[in-house]
């Protein structure tokens, strides 16, 4: 059984499973520039808050084998879509302009899609120059969410799009990623089963 915290925002309630620390292993198979590339993987997810209204997370990936192989590591941050108000801080380190308010689960159901569930933005940064802007839903145990936008640095590898999807499955954290990569078309690229660590 998962516990969740009683001190959250409550705009990180439908988001709220995810947090934690999870481990497990996964499976890469992607097939791009006459390539194939293939093998198992560690696999070690982390989403915190902080008491603002998004969630912090990280990620560290490194192969399984004689050796282990580190691979890219990511951050970044998880939040509901919603307009930013005069109560909320930014852009960068510019303070709010109005008193905090408190946004009550009314506020929260407000933003719930025609689809049943709520609108959300991820912004991850990759440790080999790849950002990525993702949107999509969570609804219930289930994230669905794609690249609105990516950014590589001019030493990157060519990166194009990507989609993920997450899901809580009898206690497992559950993920699937494809991507658009090295001139290769969006395919199946990586999935894995984690464990909730701590």
């Amino acid at each position: 059984m998962i516990e969740l915290p009683t001190d959250l925002p409550a705009d990180l309630a439908p988001l709220s499973w995810l947090l934690g620390v999870w481990e497990g292993t996964g499976v890469i198979d992607y097939e791009a520039s006459d390539r194939h590339f293939e093998g198992e993987f560690a696999h070690r997810v982390s989403f915190s808050h902080d008491g603002g209204p998004f969630l912090n997370y990280s990620a560290s990936a490194w192969l399984l084998g004689d050796a282990s192989t580190p691979l890219v590591s990511e951050i970044g941050y998880w939040r509901l879509s919603r307009p930013a108000e005069d109560a909320d801080a930014g852009p960068g380190l510019l303070p709010a302009t109005a008193p905090p308010a408190t946004r009550t689960v009314d506020d929260v159901e407000s933003l719930r899609n025609d689809e049943g569930g709520f609108d959300i933005e991820a912004s991850i940064v990759h440790s080999d120059g790849v950002s990525e802007l993702y949107l999509g839903q969570v609804r219930g145990p289930r994230i669905d969410i794609a690249t609105d936008a990516v950014i590589r640095t001019a030493g990157a590898k060519p990166y194009a799009a990507a989609t993920r999807m997450y899901g809580l499955v009898e206690g497992h954290l559950l993920w699937a990623w494809d991507i658009a990569a090295l001139g290769g078309e969006l395919a199946s690229h990586a999935s894995a089963r984690l464990a909730r660590a701590e």
